[in-house]
């Protein structure tokens, strides 16, 4: 006989033998079955003998309700109250459990939940004994069910739920502990599963106890975190949980079960969406921190790290850790995420200083010590209260440099950072370098190159886009000049392209012999940009390269000209204008070769 899982949930429903036939007895209707043999009765029975031990194979309905009643109540008696345990996460449940039954609980649990609380000694029923049914459907149906949700959502204060659940033989739920099937940790591993393994994943009893705990959190505690379980535990043994504790769980309860629904709405959007941008979207997002204030003082601030699938792995500086140092700011992760984006898109071993967002200096060298001094010239005055970045672990050698380091503006004062930011530190490295300063915050973070998306805030919505993840390397730097750029001029061309897509708009960057010289940003034109980026190379500019994230709308008398009569002798531009040509015509004349890319690099 076939059970048909809708029936099987109906309270009303009760399964039971007679003169061989299986029947099926349902508030609608009466359905015989062909003959069953007993073995075939008792799996398929929605009251087995080994939830009902005390059960004749063919019970009568009455005989049912009774025997089932009869179980709970000896398990209950003496009880403060009944406490469900169903996690996936099995973290804390040895001591949760032993917590709860010496406060006087009696625990009901699920499968593996059950397993453990048992081998741990403690006393607890499988949820069976409160549905009359076992877990069917390779464990897909377990909890669902009125003798569990109609014991949790039961309003205590209300006379008619009372006498409802009275009626169906239902007892109370007080305490619901749940956490869900990993799905993330399922659809995330490399290589990604099967999509019907992802799909096994996706816990539906788990979301619905949750949800219905926490919408009757007047009587129930849900608690879906490990963390909560030691206040739980304090709660419940001085007496009473808190009406605050409780609507905290419950908060707490939907947002767990928000990010979880997010994640599973995003792996199956990724399945079908073809790549096109989701109708709807939510990102699950985790406090990490909160902050002291925002950019300035009075704004209020903190920190989320992001729970999307897309992030998972990803490495970057929301999940470095800070070995030493002041908590960070606002600015400090802003700034620290600018200048390891950067390094982290530099293939060779590189230095990245960056203020207020923009890399004030780059330099890439097989020695990462020469680097760094190198990267601290290009603007020595930005460089002081800086954040310096590296793409390869620091030593102890070079954090000496880092700690004994004198500006060169006047070969005394010793330069000072406030972060410090590497995939690694040698253990000689981190302690030398705690000896700069108490306050210096030291980071390590998994090496991010730019990938994944990026949502920004206007008001009254958001903005989503793709990483500026091309590379020099993606590119064809096609010349257009009659002058020739040589293989050296062709490296720092590209070198400087790198650095001009980390610069904010409008950017001007000025590079020779794989270091940054100079850059302009965020300009209104394009010309003040030029202005900055060549002043700050300075005498180096003859020789140098220049590169232009966007294309030069003007020539002759503006930025290019400008360029070709400081000494550049090779500049990189996108491309695209109407007065192209008037760039090609400005840079023959000077004897300067012109390259275009035909990519854009605005950051604003």
């Amino acid at each position: 006989m076939a059970l048909h899982t809708t029936r099987a949930l109906q309270p009303s429903a009760q399964l039971f033998c007679s003169a061989g036939a299986a029947v099926v007895v349902s508030a609608r209707r009466i359905r015989t079955a062909a003959p069953c043999v007993r073995d075939q009765a008792q799996s398929r029975s929605a009251l087995t003998r080994q939830s009902l031990p005390s059960l004749a194979a063919c019970p009568s309905t009455t005989s049912i309700r009774a025997a089932r009643m009869s179980v709970m109540a000896a398990a209950a008696a003496g009880s403060k109250g009944r406490a469900l345990l169903s996690v996936s996460d099995k973290s804390g449940l040895e001591e949760l459990a032993k917590g709860l039954a010496a406060a006087g609980y009696e625990l009901v649990s699920t499968g593996g939940s059950a397993k453990a609380i048992e081998a741990a000694g403690v006393p607890v029923r499988k949820v069976e004994d409160l549905t009359g049914f076992p877990e069917m459907l390779d464990g897909r149906v377990k909890t669902l069910h009125p003798g569990v949700h109609g014991g949790i959502l039961a309003i205590r204060s209300n006379p008619e739920h009372m006498a409802a659940i009275k009626q169906h033989d239902i007892s109370t739920i007080d305490v619901v502990v749940v956490n869900l099937y990993p799905f993330r940790a399922t659809v995330t591993k490399s290589p990604p599963p099967p999509f019907a393994d992802g799909v096994e994943n996706i816990d539906i009893g788990g979301p619905a106890m949750i949800r219905a705990a926490a919408k009757n959190h007047g009587d129930v505690t849900v608690v879906v975190d490990p963390a909560d379980y030691a206040e739980l535990l304090t709660q419940l043994t001085a007496g009473e949980v808190s009406e605050d504790f409780r609507k905290r769980m419950a908060w707490k309860a939907y947002q767990h079960t928000a990010s979880y629904d997010s994640q599973v709405a995003e792996w199956l959007w990724g399945q079908v969406g073809g790549g096109e941008p989701a109708p709807e979207m939510s990102v699950p997002m985790k406090l990490a921190q909160g902050l002291r204030y925002g950019e300035n003082p009075h704004q209020a601030a903190a920190f989320y790290t992001d729970g999307s699938l897309a992030e998972a792995g990803k490495g970057g500086i929301a999940t470095a850790v800070q070995h030493h140092g002041k908590e960070m700011s606002y600015n400090n992760y802003l700034d620290a995420d600018a200048a390891y984006s950067c390094c982290c898109d530099f293939k060779e071993p590189t230095c990245v200083i960056v203020k207020h967002t923009n890399p004030c200096g780059v330099a890439t060298r097989d020695d990462l010590l020469e680097a760094y001094r190198l990267a601290v010239i290009a603007d020595p005055v930005s460089a002081f209260g800086g954040i310096v970045a590296f793409n390869r672990p620091v030593d102890e050698k070079l954090a000496r440099e880092l700690r004994e380091y004198r500006s060169p503006t006047d070969g005394e004062t010793r330069m000072f950072y406030e972060i410090v930011v590497a995939p690694g530190y040698t253990p000689e490295g981190l302690e030398v370098l705690k000896g700069k300063s108490k306050a210096l915050r030291i980071l390590e973070a998994a090496p991010r190159p730019p990938s994944g998306r990026s949502l920004r805030q206007v008001a009254g919505g958001w903005l989503m886009q793709g990483a500026d993840d091309l590379s020099p390397e993606d590119i064809t730097f096609t010349v257009v000049s009659e002058k020739q750029p040589t293989e050296q001029q062709l490296s720092d061309l590209r070198f400087a392209w790198r650095c001009v897509k980390h610069v904010k708009s409008n950017a001007i960057t000025v590079a020779k012999d794989n270091k940054l010289l100079g850059m302009g940003s965020g300009q209104p034109n394009r010309v003040k940009s030029t202005q900055i980026a060549m002043e700050k190379a300075g005498e180096d500019i003859k020789g140098a390269v220049l590169a232009s994230d966007a294309f030069f709308p003007f020539s002759w008398g503006d930025s290019v000209e400008m360029a070709c009569q400081a000494g550049v002798a090779a500049i990189a531009h996108p491309g695209g204008s109407i007065r192209d040509q008037d760039a090609i015509d400005c840079c023959n004349k000077y004897g300067v070769a012109l390259v275009t890319t035909g990519v854009r690099h605005f950051k604003h």
